[in-house]
């Protein structure tokens, strides 16, 4: 197949990683270890996983004009992203997030910074970029009426255009008319179905993310939902685990692929991801993806052969 073309609108950001052996109660101070920085942000993050598995990838968001904004373009710029539609800010510092790591799960709180300088205006100026791509993929770490542009031109061009919903927040009805595929988890799927007057026809938009239990979707308005289960590895870090479904999902549908093998591809992605430290770190190649693919294989055959 081709290498489907994906362009990404969203954040860009530092990532701060303590871990520690349990989260602190309010008011509580707890030790922590391993400090480390990572380059994040839902959009990078996202921009990388599709690139990883050979996407022909841009990125369009901003940083600021300080260190951690220089170190995040290249960063970009190595892992093969096109970085000319990232804008370099004055008048605001480069995005962070500030993650806990404590009994295989992670809490965070993002300063969005120059994340929050994206404006409709500066997504018009690369609406040249949005329209030759073959998926468009957001989240809610930007503007919404930035995002609601980017939706708007993709939608008008005929480019399919996926959300993931991230982090939650109420969703104008203009931008659900807009998107193919929205990609929330459990929490932000309730909520988003709260606030639509026909469920059952949006329904077929929906893939729901559910971690280690894997994904849902919906064959038609009237099905019930189809689980696709994800793989089972042994987590070290899960910060980024959506990115890097989304990413994946995008570099699928990108390709023309049917939507439950998408997600198929996008759980493997997910799953590879969580086995090392930082967002972006352990963010797979198609070859470490086809490699583990045929491990599973071996062993559902294997299993199957001692089940007789």
């Amino acid at each position: 197949m081709n290498s489907p073309k994906v362009t990404v609108v969203g954040s860009i950001n530092m990532d701060f990683t303590v871990q520690t052996e349990r989260m602190p109660n309010q008011g509580e101070t707890v030790l922590g270890s391993g400090f480390a920085t990572y380059p994040g942000g839902k959009g990078a993050n996202q921009a990388v996983a599709a690139a990883r598995l050979g996407a022909k990838t841009t990125m369009i968001g901003a940083v600021g004009q300080d260190i951690f904004g220089d170190q995040l373009i290249k960063n970009l710029d190595d892992n093969g992203i096109l970085t000319d539609n990232v804008k370099p800010v004055t008048d605001a510092e480069t995005g962070t997030a500030h993650i806990i790591l404590s009994e295989r799960d992670n809490r965070i709180i993002v300063n969005s910074g120059a994340n929050f300088s994206i404006t409709k205006e500066m997504i018009q100026a690369y609406k040249d970029v949005l329209k030759d791509s073959d998926v468009i993929l957001l989240q809610l770490e930007i503007p919404m009426e930035a995002v609601i542009e980017a939706a708007k031109i993709g939608k008008d061009a005929g480019v399919k255009v996926v959300l993931n919903p991230a982090p939650f927040q109420p969703i104008p009805n203009e931008l659900l008319n807009l998107v193919d595929y929205m990609t929330p988890n459990e929490y932000e799927s309730v909520e988003l179905m709260m606030q639509i007057e026909d469920p059952d026809s949006f329904k077929q938009k929906l893939i729901i993310t559910k971690g280690k239990d894997g994904v849902e979707i919906y064959k038609n308005s009237h099905s019930d939902p189809l689980l696709i289960p994800a793989y089972r590895v042994e987590p070290v870090d899960t910060t980024g685990a959506g990115d890097s479904f989304n990413g994946a999902f995008a570099f699928q549908i990108g390709q023309g692929v049917p939507v439950e093998k998408a997600c198929r591809f996008a759980n493997a992605v997910a799953s590879l991801s969580i086995t090392k430290q930082g967002a972006q770190a352990g963010l797979p190649s198609m070859t470490d993806v086809e490699s583990f693919l045929k491990e599973q294989e071996e062993m559902d055959y294997e299993k199957a052969r001692n089940f007789e």
